[in-house]
Parts: structure tokens; sequence; C-alpha cells
């Protein structure tokens, strides 16, 4: 089981990167108890970074060819 610091960083990862809408009160909470606002801002821009970047590098043809991919389908679609 992870700490809940760290497994609150990984449910405002699950937020971002899944269906986009506001984080919910509950989840809010739970970040306040472990980060202050810039941080929780750092992490968030942090994972959008990362998301965005590997995004632009799969549609270039840059990613590793020994990276194992796993398509899912988009919620919704």
């Amino acid at each position: 089981m992870l700490p809940e610091r760290e497994a609150a960083a990984l449910e405002l990862t699950d937020a971002i990167v899944g269906v986009p809408k506001p984080l919910d009160a509950a989840l809010r909470d739970r970040l306040r108890a472990h980060f202050s606002d810039a941080g929780i801002v750092e992490l968030a821009l942090g994972v959008g970074l990362f998301l965005g970047m590997s995004k632009v590098l799969i549609n270039l043809g840059l990613e590793p060819e020994s990276m194992p991919v796993t398509v899912l389908p988009t919620p919704g679609s």
C-alpha cells in the first residue's frame, strides 16, 4: 500500500490522464493535506507536460523501438 501522499499524487495523475473535468472537492482536500498549492501546480504541470510530449513523440515516430505500447480506447468513444 502506498503512503497517502503518493496515492494522492497518483490520483491527480489519473485525473489529468483520464477524462478531463475539474477535480472533485475530496481529491483537492487530499492533495492539500500533503502539498502546497504551488506543489499541486508543479505536479499537475509535470504530468501534463510529460503526457503532451509523449503524444508528440509518438505522432512523430520518435518513441523508442523497444517501448512497450498498450492501446486503450478513449472513454466514451
